[in-house]
């Protein structure tokens, strides 16, 4: 996702605040800019596109830059070169990909900018507010908000103005934000979002990640939620959310380059993993902003208007993204009573299928470049079907071939065996069944209220669980990490969990694996399992519980040893299984969630107890762009 930079020093800014940004492209972005204190001015260059693009801009730039002749009322004099400044790498949410979007923002009277990184979920309200206030607004952005907030309260001290807008925010973010009245000083802040300060000499370095500083210091200052921290060249003062100074300890740190990439994780795909809460709150939150509704409208991208009059959901996808859309269909018919046909991208297109003006189609695919993916899409769309891409990736061949997108925002995902992607197109899929049962009345609006409660939660339930369900994981890694066969099984949405988790053994392990929906377990796959046989069994709190304990009590009558993962204080399936791995309470619809992660985790623990590298798993690659 987005990546921020900060520096005030005496060094020059502009080269400091680049070499940083290129440490954070590995997070993804499609449009970059900094700001830098040039005397009593701010110059700021943002560009659509990559870091070459915007040192192309800054270099066109020049004459407004170093040396420019400022002339007074003696004589000219020149400026030396910014020496504290911000930047911006974005992962476009709210508003198109444009260079009035990039970062950074400023206020109406240019004299205060920002870079943001997250969501601010009452934007709209803000908006509003500031603009009968007379703030004129250049973007369609939220970060936008900040800045004409902070400098609605500003009167000379930056860190107080920041206090107050801070108050002021709903959602999750981080920011930082100069001003051209105090030219030797920044001032940041933290909500859900990272946010790491680096302690040089006689210098401060501010960042989204380590990566972006790691090669001028290696002293680092972590934050806590709601933090405020002001950073001149000698000094970095933390204050609480009520102006107290907090006493922190700086940390050394011994990372190489390629550790710090990986925020300190030993792989990309666990990093990844870890990754999850934010990426289901990027790709929630702003989308539910009055907790009682959701708004999937997006100018330049999905268009709610597609959604009207549909007899019938079709969804193309691939691997992962296929199992994604089969928790899609439990959602969709469920919630909004539409037929749901969920389909293989690579046998849709010669099927010769059915498809027409009164279909939804919606491919999935995490790239938006997968072969097969964009074949079925473009097959559907020849026949007169509204297409969808479902996708992470802005601008990608399966957004530019369909009527609308409807994108997660996961950020980059550098681990070949997708994680975070999949849970984002579960929330992605999970918001559209919502909106498709608002718009058909299919729902009580108490009903979808309550379902977007438990949405809007999740990403605070996957942190929960992705600080505790370690031991178990461990635990059950360690009982059958040299097994030679799994068989993984669920009912209802705990299918393609199952099969995802399955998925995600073959794919780093290299175990053969198997997965079924349990009462397909006497129709033959039984025939395979004996003592040796770890059984990974998904079983969630559903009605369905009591069936799929009939299931687990055949299995177990062969021999084979049960894991099941459950939610917390289950009594129904754990009296009957060799170990549990418990999961927070949620919807049951919701469930997938969380249940995945423990599985993820468990192919990764297995993995490295084999030796094998999960980032590069043999045979695959990322984006499969032939058939």
């Amino acid at each position: 996702m987005c990546g921020i930079v900060g520096y005030v020093g005496a060094r020059p800014a502009e080269e400091i605040l680049l070499a940083g940004l290129r440490k954070l492209e590995y997070r993804g972005y499609d449009s970059a800019g900094i700001s830098l204190i040039e005397g009593d001015e701010i110059r700021s260059v943002r560009a659509v596109g990559n870091l070459d693009r915007l040192e192309a801009a800054l270099a066109g730039a020049a004459d407004g830059g170093r040396g420019r002749a400022r002339r007074g009322a003696q004589a000219a004099t020149l400026v030396p070169p910014a020496t504290t400044g911000i930047g911006h790498t974005r992962w476009a949410t709210h508003g198109a990909v444009s260079e009035e979007n990039a970062h950074p923002h400023f206020d109406t009277a240019n004299r205060l900018h920002v870079v943001v990184n997250g969501i601010v979920e009452n934007y709209v309200a803000l908006r509003e507010r500031l603009s009968a206030e007379g703030a004129i607004f250049t973007s369609q952005t939220d970060a936008e908000v900040i800045a004409q907030l902070i400098a609605s309260y500003y009167d000379g001290d930056l860190a107080s103005a920041v206090t107050l807008a801070v108050a002021e925010l709903d959602g999750s973010f981080s920011f930082v934000a100069l001003s051209a009245e105090e030219p030797e000083l920044l001032v940041a802040t933290r909500r859900e979002s990272p946010l790491v300060v680096g302690c040089g000499v006689d210098e401060s370095f501010v960042a989204s990640a380590v990566p972006a500083f790691l090669r001028d210091t290696r002293s680092v200052l972590y934050l806590e939620n709601g933090e405020i921290v002001v950073l001149r060249a000698g000094s970095v003062e933390i204050r609480d959310q009520s102006g107290a100074a907090v006493q922190r300890e700086v940390v050394e740190i011994d990372w190489d380059e390629e550790t710090a990439e990986k925020g300190g994780y030993e792989t990309f795909m666990l990093k990844e993993i870890h990754e999850q809460a934010d990426g289901l709150a990027e790709t929630i939150n702003d989308r539910t902003v009055s907790g009682s509704g959701v708004d999937l409208d997006e100018p330049g991208a999905f268009d709610e208007a597609i959604l009207e009059g549909i007899q019938r959901v079709v969804i193309v996808a691939c691997g992962t993204a296929y199992h994604a859309g089969l928790v899609g269909r439990y959602a969709i018919e469920e919630w909004a009573r539409l037929p749901v046909d969920v389909d293989v991208a690579s046998e849709y297109q010669y099927r010769n299928p059915l498809v027409g003006p009164n279909d939804l189609v919606i491919g999935i695919s995490q790239s938006g470049e997968s072969f097969d993916t964009l074949a079925a899409m473009r097959i559907a769309r020849q026949r007169g079907a509204r297409v969808v891409a479902l996708t992470n990736s802005m601008g990608s061949q399966a957004t530019r071939e369909s009527d609308s997108a409807l994108y997660t925002r996961a950020g980059l995902e550098i681990g070949v065996a997708a994680t975070k992607t999949f849970t984002c197109q579960l929330a992605a899929m999970y918001l559209l069944a919502l909106r498709l049962a608002e718009l058909r009345g299919t729902l009580s609006k108490a009903r979808i209220a309550e379902l977007i409660a438990a949405l809007r939660r999740s990403p605070l339930l996957v942190d929960e669980l992705l600080g505790s369900v370690g031991p178990s994981v461990d635990e059950v890694a360690e009982r059958c990490w040299q097994a030679e066969f799994f068989l993984y099984m669920g009912r209802g949405v705990g299918v393609p969990v199952a099969l995802e988790g399955a998925l995600k053994l073959k794919e780093i392990s290299y175990i053969s694996t198997d997965a079924y929906a349990a009462g397909e377990m006497k129709h033959g796959p039984i025939a395979l399992l004996d003592e040796r046989t770890p059984v990974i069994v998904v079983a969630t709190a559903s009605p369905l519980l009591p069936k799929l304990v009939s299931n687990i009590q055949e299995v177990r009558a062969r021999g084979a040893k049960v894991i099941a993962v459950t939610t917390v204080g289950d009594t129904i399936v754990t009296p009957h299984v060799d170990a549990t791995i418990e999961v927070p309470a949620t919807d049951a619809m919701l469930a997938p969630l969380l249940a995945v992660i423990p599985l993820q985790l468990l192919a990764y623990d297995i993995a490295r107890r084999r030796g094998l590298n999960a980032d590069q798993p043999r045979n695959l690659a990322k984006t499969v762009t032939v058939e």
